[in-house]
């Protein structure tokens, strides 16, 4: 398997995700800086990171479970903006947006992850 995970759709839309949540976790208060905030910026950097991981591993079998452990920090990222959004630290509009794009990805990711199941 080549290392060409920047040519996938759903790593692009994960790099895009990430951007989104370092913009809208600055506006988090300054007490989350190495609580909440930090905790979403490294969740969501894992989604994007893992898919790079599985495609270098050589194996469809690696892959998938990448793939899968992207889709669990994804999960990780939607209950934490969830908090976010009840602790009044994003606007219903960021809420918005960001679960849009949430929901974007995961389809993404789930698509995916059954691709690969069905070439193995």
């Amino acid at each position: 398997m080549s290392n060409n995970y920047e040519n996938l759709d759903v790593w692009r839309r994960s790099i895009k995700l990430a951007s989104l949540i370092y913009v809208v976790s600055k506006k988090f208060p300054p007490e989350e800086l190495y609580g909440l905030s930090s905790q979403i910026r490294r969740a969501v950097v894992s989604v994007s990171s893992n898919i790079a991981e599985g495609s270098a591993r050589g194996s469809k079998k690696d892959f998938i479970r990448f793939v899968s452990m992207a889709l669990g920090s994804l999960s990780e990222v939607e209950s934490q903006i969830c908090v976010a959004y009840e602790l009044h630290y994003l606007s219903e509009s960021d809420f918005k947006k960001v679960s849009n794009e949430l929901k974007e990805v995961g389809n993404l990711l789930g698509g995916f992850r059954k691709y690969l199941h069905s070439t193995v």
